[in-house]
């Protein structure tokens, strides 16, 4: 942020002042906020001083800080493709899971934003930005012949993995990093070796926690359970004999 030489009041980067100012202006900029400082460093007056207006300006687009937090979470989710086109289910679902990961770990910020505000709302009054993924979703496996109650099913695990990916990924911490023995390394010998020996044998799996890796272990699970247990789809025009 720099100061204008003509007031003295803060500019936002990229000269947002001598713009104009929109609803997508506002949330971009809400956006750079929680991605640099999380949610706690929002505030409606930031907010003012990041696009280079008064707070009255701000307000005229976003009436209160519950409307910014939900719209940074919509053009988050509006980043999110499904095609619901695709032949193949499953690659489909992978491709989401990942497509998901990728912006959760380019806005960790964003993340309790995206698993929580969402829920605060009815369906039917979310933004569409934020249903878009779900209907397509469904459209994908209906469309692979999944009856529509197992659509919601599968749509449900797999996002319920993902919510829950996410945060332990995000959360996974060590209490010291530069130590070799994973067991120090993660702070298990303050645990009684009694009462938890298997968190000790798995130290050496547990230190080496790999993001991505986990990810695609959870898809390879719950895919091949999905498949197991769900009536097996048959195409529209297809035989089931």
């Amino acid at each position: 942020m720099a100061e204008s030489p003509t007031n003295g009041r803060k500019v936002a980067a990229g000269g947002r002042e001598n713009g104009p100012i929109t609803r997508a202006v506002v949330l971009a900029a809400a956006l750079e906020i929680v991605d640099r400082d999380g949610v706690d460093g929002l505030s409606m007056r930031r907010l003012a001083d990041e696009v280079g207006r008064d707070p009255m300006v701000i307000y005229r687009h976003v009436p209160n800080k519950a409307a910014v937090l939900d719209g940074v979470a919509e053009i988050v989710f509006a980043q999110l493709k499904v095609d619901p086109t695709d032949i193949d289910w499953t690659a489909q679902l992978r491709a989401v899971a990942r497509g998901f990961r990728k912006l959760a770990l380019a806005h960790p910020g964003v993340v309790p934003l995206l698993v929580t505000r969402p829920l605060a709302t009815p369906l039917g009054m979310r933004p569409r930005a934020v249903v878009r993924p779900l209907e397509d979703v469904l459209g994908l496996l209906t469309g692979a012949g999944f009856a529509g109650a197992d659509a919601l099913h599968i749509y449900r695990a797999l996002f319920g993995f993902l919510y829950g990916h996410i945060l332990n990924e995000l959360q996974e911490l060590v209490e010291n990093p530069e130590e070799t023995d994973e067991v120090l390394r993660l702070g298990l010998h303050r645990l009684p070796i009694g009462e938890f020996p298997l968190l000790r044998e798995l130290a050496p799996i547990l230190a080496s926690y790999d993001g991505a890796v986990e990810l695609e272990r959870g898809l390879d699970i719950l895919l091949a359970g999905l498949t197991a247990t769900l009536t097996t789809p048959v195409r529209p025009g297809e035989s089931c004999a």
